[in-house]
């Protein structure tokens, strides 16, 4: 699996929103500086991010985004969910219960669904005030 720009990007973007969340609604702009993202691509992550919950939107003079939950409720997982989709190893696991005709003869099953177990619980054991509280002055820089 590969997460690509796109999941990085939200991952970061909403970071940056976790970080100054005290300051009110948050413009791309001032994202797209502080993490040196082109505020285009911000605008192409923004909708996959309305949609699942993620974000609070204001539009007007003062608008901006706001996180829709606290950091320590938003996990990693659920940011690259709504940014890359399911985060299934293949296509047969992207759907609960699994639908393929070759599942109950499929030898390999067990190795994909021991990833896709693996990946999930741990990117869903991994907050974005884990990020957060990783990436203070006392622990030392946090690259996503």
């Amino acid at each position: 699996m590969k997460i690509s720009t796109k999941g990085r990007y939200a991952l970061r973007m909403l970071y940056d929103l976790a970080v100054h969340q005290d300051e009110g609604y948050i413009s791309l702009k001032d994202i797209a500086e502080r993490q040196n993202i082109s505020k285009k691509y911000l605008e192409q992550i923004v909708p996959l991010l309305n949609r699942s919950g993620i974000l609070k939107t204001n539009r007007g003079n003062h608008g901006g985004y706001l996180l829709a939950q606290k950091p320590d409720s938003l996990s990693v997982g659920d940011i690259l969910r709504a940014t890359e989709g399911s985060l299934a190893p293949v296509s047969c696991l992207e759907y609960d219960p699994n639908e393929c005709p070759r599942a109950a003869d499929c030898s390999t099953l067990f190795i994909w669904e021991g990833l896709y177990k693996t990946v999930s619980e741990y990117l869903d054991g991994i907050s974005l005030q884990d990020i957060i509280d990783r990436s203070s002055p006392d622990s030392g820089d946090y690259c996503i």
